[in-house]
Parts: structure tokens; sequence; C-alpha cells
């Protein structure tokens, strides 16, 4: 890749399951995602939902500066009608191999989020971030407006907080983004990867297949109508006993609770 932006995947074995820690490493600009770099992000995001044994992702970004600083604006300079679809088509797709991936994912944030990048947030299923984070929608500021996973920003804060922030293109810090909603925990910088590990212990304690047909609903249920969104439940409740997962877990409780 030109340049030294990069990105890192390591895997974590946990027993007979597997945690993937994926980093992007574009810190001497605030990790913005270029072209190369989307289009890397995305190949590896894929390769990864192949795998059955993966039970987790954990994305950060590298440097302690910025998880996301946005899109590169010397690539976005140079957009006119006929490029822009192509760019921005490429920083959904970006966001959206997250929501497609089978198992959860989890944004380490630190530092600034901003644009694409909080777009990139939003569409992982958890998000853990520092004290020192910053939070922001400022596409509005340099002539554009706050686009594609955008849209799942009103169902996290709601549509009036999310006018403010995609309006104003205004900062939010950490305490705010958590009352918002914009994400679910906040701890001090040299607590966060010990939170992380937090949620990924209580994901590795749940049932394998059980999560991964709970973020498969929980994402149909974002296009459902109520009655349909509780029909799929009903169907994921039924494949849930296609194989011996729930009996195995549910004996293994109610042992538990004879004690």
């Amino acid at each position: 890749m030109a340049g030294s932006a990069r990105i890192e995947l390591r895997f974590d074995k946990r027993g007979a399951g597997t945690v993937a820690y994926l980093t992007l490493d574009n810190r001497a600009k605030l990790n913005t995602l270029n072209r190369a770099l989307m289009t890397e992000f995305i190949a590896r995001v894929e390769g990864l939902g192949a795998r059955e044994d993966l039970r987790a992702l954990v994305l950060a970004g590298a440097g302690g500066k910025a998880f996301i600083g946005g899109a590169d604006i010397p690539e976005m300079t140079a957009l006119d009608r006929d490029s822009a679809r192509d760019f921005i088509t490429l920083v959904h797709r970006t966001c959206d191999c997250l929501r497609r991936l089978p198992v959860p994912v989890i944004a380490c944030i630190d530092g600034y989020v901003l644009g694409a990048g909080l777009e990139v947030a939003v569409s992982c299923d958890l998000r853990v971030a520092t004290s020192r984070a910053t939070f922001g929608m400022p596409e509005v500021k340099v002539g554009i407006p706050s686009v594609v996973e955008a849209a799942l920003i009103p169902r996290l804060i709601g549509f009036g907080r999310a006018r403010e922030l995609l309006m104003l293109g205004e900062l939010v810090d950490a305490d705010t983004a958590l009352k918002w909603g914009l994400v679910e925990r906040v701890v001090d910088p040299g607590a966060v990867d010990a939170e992380v590990e937090k949620v990924v212990a209580a994901l590795l304690a749940a049932g394998p297949r059980a999560t991964r047909l709970q973020k498969e609903l929980m994402h149909a249920w974002e296009q459902l109508p109520v009655d349909g969104a509780i029909a799929a439940g009903i169907d994921a409740f039924v494949r849930a006993f296609e194989t011996d997962e729930p009996k195995r877990m549910l004996s293994a409780f109610a042992s538990r609770k004879r004690r």
C-alpha cells in the first residue's frame, strides 16, 4: 500500500473460538480513509466472514489520536460528479462489511472519530470509547451532507440529536456521546483495552450460534415493521434448535441453578 497506511490483523485463539483484532494504521493522517485503505479493509473483513471459528472482531485505530478521522480530504477535493458516486459507495462498503460480518464487531474508540469514521463506528455492534474521544459529523462545514451509514445515527440517538450533530457539524465529547446513546461505554484511556476484553468475555460466554443468529435478527429488525420483526424472531428461535447448542447450554444452566 502506498505510504505508511496499512491494516494490522491479528487473531487470538479462545478455546474453540477465535477473536480477531483489526487496527487501521494511517496515524500520520489521523487514520483517515483513502481508497486503497478502504479497499484492503473490505477485503480483510469479508475474508473474516468465512471463518466458522470467529467469535468477534475488535476494531481500533492506531496512534492514540484518532479512531478514524474521516475520509481522505485530498481524495475528496479531487472528486467531481462522475467520481463522487464511486468514492462514497466505497465508504458505504467499508461500513456495510462490518454490518454483514456474521459475528459482533466492537469498536474500540480513542481520540477523534469524525465523518466517515463515525459512520464506521455506528456500523459496529458495540462501541467502547475513552474519555478523551471526540465525535462529530462535520461534512456540512465543507459543503457536503453526511450520508451513507450516517442514516444509522437517528436510530441510536433520535432524530432531534441527529439533526444537531449532522446539521450543525459541531463536535461532542465522550460524556455527551454516552448520554445520547452514541456509545455504550466510556472509560479512562488506560482502561479501554480491559473494558473491551470484558465485552469480549461476555460474548464468548454466550452461545456462538445464538450470537450469530442474534446479530442477523437485529439487522433484519432494522428493515422490518413490528409484525415482521416478531415473525423473524420466531423463525430465529426455531433455527437455534437446528443444533444442540440450546439443549447443552440450557442443561448446563439448570445444573448450576440446582447446586
